[in-house]
């Protein structure tokens, strides 16, 4: 009885994994399993190679259960009084020798490939470089203008949930880049270790002082995203959220002309987009 009920719990989370699968979400929800939405291209293969490995791992899992199984019902102590004292089966040995490496190769061919699409950017069309504090992050522009900023966690108490600020997740400088291109990301840390993380990007990089590690993003969805850091970095670790505005070409070219000489206002404007465009939405549902 125990071991049903045992089986219908994991049946019942693997369906409730399936059907939240399409629920979008930019910033984590209370109650949704599974992963945020892709919002990347990167995102959209790792998705693909997290379902493709479900699969292997279900199989590997629903045969050991049934190998177990049928051991228990088998070959207790009722059913076979009288033990074989068999030590070796050179057929069974092959096997479970091979099958592993077959399934490791496997796993492999999708997998290699993964690695090396998301680690760089081959001919970026622009870069931004952050730089990870205690307890805050610092961008830098270099091929618009040599913009440059800090960007904190908005406190609790000045938090606008009127213009779509989190809680913990919103910034009061947040990053702006374009839909559709190819963005280099350049991340180190001025002090200890952090890792800047978007998992609607597939993202997630370690910012190293004194070392500049890189990957890269291609949006695919205008938008407003949230990570945090994701490496421990101190007291306030989990006060220090990313906040990124996907935005048409446009509107970025548009953000960079006023973030260079007016941040408050580029900002302003940047935000003025997000908040018409959920209007819009909800508008439309």
């Amino acid at each position: 009885m125990k071991t049903l009920r045992t089986l219908a719990t994991t049946f019942a989370f693997l369906a409730l994994s399936l059907a939240s699968a399409q629920v979008f979400a930019a910033y984590p929800i209370d109650g949704y399993l599974n992963m945020q939405d892709a919002a990347s291209t990167s995102a959209e293969r790792i998705h693909h190679f997290h379902d493709f490995m479900i699969w292997i791992i279900s199989a590997i899992s629903v045969f050991v259960l049934i190998l177990l199984l049928w051991v228990m019902i088998r070959y207790n102590k009722r059913a076979n009084p009288t033990p074989s004292s068999t030590s070796h089966n050179v057929l069974i040995e092959i096997i479970w020798t091979v099958v592993p490496v077959v399934i490791l190769i496997v796993i492999s061919i999708q997998s290699l490939p993964l690695l090396y699409y998301t680690d760089r950017a081959e001919s970026p069309d622009m870069t931004l470089k952050i730089t990870g504090y205690q307890w805050y992050w610092g961008y830098e522009y270099p091929d618009n203008g040599d913009i440059s900023f800090l960007s904190n966690m908005v406190a609790d108490a000045d938090i606008d949930a009127s213009a779509g600020q989190i809680r913990n997740l919103s910034t009061d400088n947040p990053v702006v880049l374009p839909v559709g291109k190819n963005i280099s990301l350049q991340t180190t840390a001025a002090d200890v270790l952090h890792a800047w993380t978007i998992p609607a990007f597939g993202v997630k990089k370690d910012s190293v002082p004194g070392r500049l590690n890189e990957t890269w993003v291609h949006i695919t969805k205008p938008g407003v995203y949230y990570g945090q850091c994701s490496e421990l970095c101190g007291k306030n670790h989990a006060f220090m959220p990313i906040e990124v505005h996907a935005v048409s070409p446009e509107q970025f070219e548009e953000w960079a002309a006023l973030a260079a000489t007016d941040l408050d206002a580029a900002t302003s404007f940047v935000k003025s987009i997000t908040v018409s465009a959920t209007e819009t939405a909800e508008a439309n549902q």
